[in-house]
């Protein structure tokens, strides 16, 4: 290919990235020079198979110079559809069979609170099998009739949530993959952070935001989460490059060519990527962006990208923002749903023998009951032998569902432990917001623990813990390590200024002996509300 003739962003993926918008398509002339490693003789060359298409892709400076990095054309295994109810359509998965799908109902239930979804239940027929599904909400891809099916989004987060972040135009929106098949090519895709699954808080696809204290009474617009947020210790956990790809954007450079036209939205503490199956990857609220992370730039999979934070349009508390987009059957670009695809890479990357899951989050008002469910966990083996249930009034219930009532307003988290057979355990904790409905503007605190490092913690590891109180000021923290140790009191800023960077209050503790603790971290207001927050900390032999 003539050289001269090479002037776009990036060589078009032919097998699915999306070219580059608007006439200027030249690469952004900010692109260091240092940061192009491997150096070609001037030239572009496609690598090309049937059905399999491998590019080096070369990336080219103001002045001409070119770098090589091979970046295979991947399609993706998923097979996505939207349809209303009662209608039918035919699915060719990516393996080439034919699925006959239809959708029967949808039931959508609301919360009496600020009136948002908590559950949607489809009812689809499967090559002629009935069969229930939930979307988001930290469920899983079900196995029926052949095939792999989930629901990512239905109709009702759109009435007074955010249409723009899926583009779903009808009813529901359903992903299809083959019966055996994996989710996302192994290989290809890797947990974006390096700590532990469930570390600290998290915000899946469809849950209404929470952590910074954002869910209030009344009918309002509601800020249905569509991409995954992962909680952790701002500046000390590492955000990484979750696929190969091709830097689009960090802070507020942009490669040229994607514009308003693409997913691409620049901010100062935003990275956007781009895979070859197309997708865009957003990750927002970094405290730091690597300096290697540079426009027009192809990294690796598990490239650093920048360290875990709460800049930007954050709400106060530390995590990843992580987005994936996608075109979508409206022919529009939208969220791909991406908690299955971390789900299944962390397994993959970690091979934990348990996952203990008790989420989403609860609100509610007082006298208002909840059923706990913890139906979610997983273990490798397949089994679970308990599920037991600590609550906050020293209380407990054994079994995978519990059904309880709650009195008195405050931030509660509850524990749950599954023990598999061979005696692993596990921990996870629902957080329940309740609000007294007599006295509506009176909301109780609510409090984000972290703490890091989160894994290979021995004997005598320091380890750092953070918390950060929204919604008051009055008061302080006080740590319960679980370990028989005095207590510890912390003041965190109440989330006065969402940015400041002491804005987390943090203490450090050492464990005396191997075992798994259950720590606890709490602060009353001056009503008397509380505000608790779990942590499981494991210590190793």
């Amino acid at each position: 290919t003539d050289v001269n003739a090479v002037k776009c962003a990036s060589c078009y993926i032919l097998n699915g990235l999306p070219q580059p918008t608007g006439k200027q398509t030249r690469f952004n002339s900010k692109i260091d020079r240092r940061l192009l490693a491997d150096q070609e003789p001037l030239g572009v060359s496609l690598a090309m198979k049937t059905n399999s298409t491998l590019l080096i892709i070369y990336l080219a400076s103001m002045v001409g110079q070119l770098s090589a990095a091979p970046l295979p054309a991947l399609n993706p295994l998923v097979r996505v559809v939207d349809m209303n109810i009662g209608e039918s359509a035919q699915v060719v998965l990516s393996d080439g069979t034919r699925v006959q799908v239809k959708v029967l109902g949808l039931k959508e239930t609301r919360d009496t609170v600020c009136f948002a979804v908590r559950q949607a239940e489809v009812t689809v027929e499967v090559n002629g099998t009935q069969v229930k599904l939930v979307s988001a909400t930290y469920h899983l891809p079900r196995k029926a009739a052949g095939v792999q099916i989930d629901c990512t989004i239905t109709r009702g987060y759109n009435k007074n949530g955010s249409p723009s972040s899926w583009n779903l135009e009808k009813d529901v929106r359903l992903r299809l993959w083959p019966a055996k098949s994996p989710w996302i090519q192994p290989g290809t895709f890797i947990y974006p952070v390096k700590q532990k699954w469930f570390a600290s808080y998290t915000q899946m696809a469809n849950v209404p935001v929470y952590v910074d204290g954002g869910e209030r009474p009344g009918k309002r617009s509601i800020y249905y989460h569509s991409g995954l947020d992962i909680g952790g210790s701002e500046g000390l956990v590492e955000v990484i490059a979750a696929t190969d790809a091709l830097v689009l954007s960090a802070g507020k450079s942009v490669l040229d060519g994607y514009g308003s036209e693409t997913p691409v939205r620049p901010r100062y503490d935003v990275v956007y990527l781009l895979d070859s199956r197309g997708w865009f990857y957003r990750y927002s609220h970094l405290k730091e962006i690597d300096p290697k992370i540079v426009p027009g730039r192809v990294i690796k999979m598990g490239s650093p990208v920048g360290l875990l934070g709460k800049e930007g349009g954050s709400g106060g508390w530390s995590h990843l923002h992580f987005e994936i987009k996608s075109k979508q059957p409206s022919g529009k670009y939208g969220t791909e749903e991406g908690y299955a695809f971390l789900w299944e890479s962390y397994q993959r990357q970690y091979q934990p023998a348990l996952i203990a899951v008790a989420r989403p989050h609860h609100l509610i008002w007082a006298g208002e009951s909840i059923t706990h469910d913890a139906r979610k966990s997983w273990s490798k083996s397949g089994k679970i032998a308990r599920y037991s249930w600590q609550f906050d009034d020293g209380t407990g219930a054994a079994g995978a569902q519990v059904e309880r009532t709650y009195q008195q307003a405050g931030t509660y988290s509850e524990v749950l432990k599954i023990t598999g057979p061979d005696g692993q355990v596990d921990y996870d904790f629902a957080v329940v917001q309740v609000i007294d409905q007599r006295q509506p503007g009176q909301l109780p605190p609510s409090v984000h623990p972290n703490y890091w490092p989160t894994s290979g913690i021995r004997v005598g590891t320091p380890v750092t813990f953070k918390v950060r109180t929204f919604r008051t000021t009055d008061g302080q923290e006080e740590w319960n390590f679980g370990d028989g140790s005095p207590t510890v009191t912390v003041k965190s800023d109440g989330n006065a200024v969402k940015h400041a960077p002491d804005g987390y209050a943090a203490t450090k503790h050492q464990f005396k002996k191997p075992g798994h603790y259950i720590v606890r971290v709490e602060r009353t207001n001056k009503a008397g509300l509380r505000g608790v927050g779990h942590l499981h900390i494991h210590v190793e032999p």
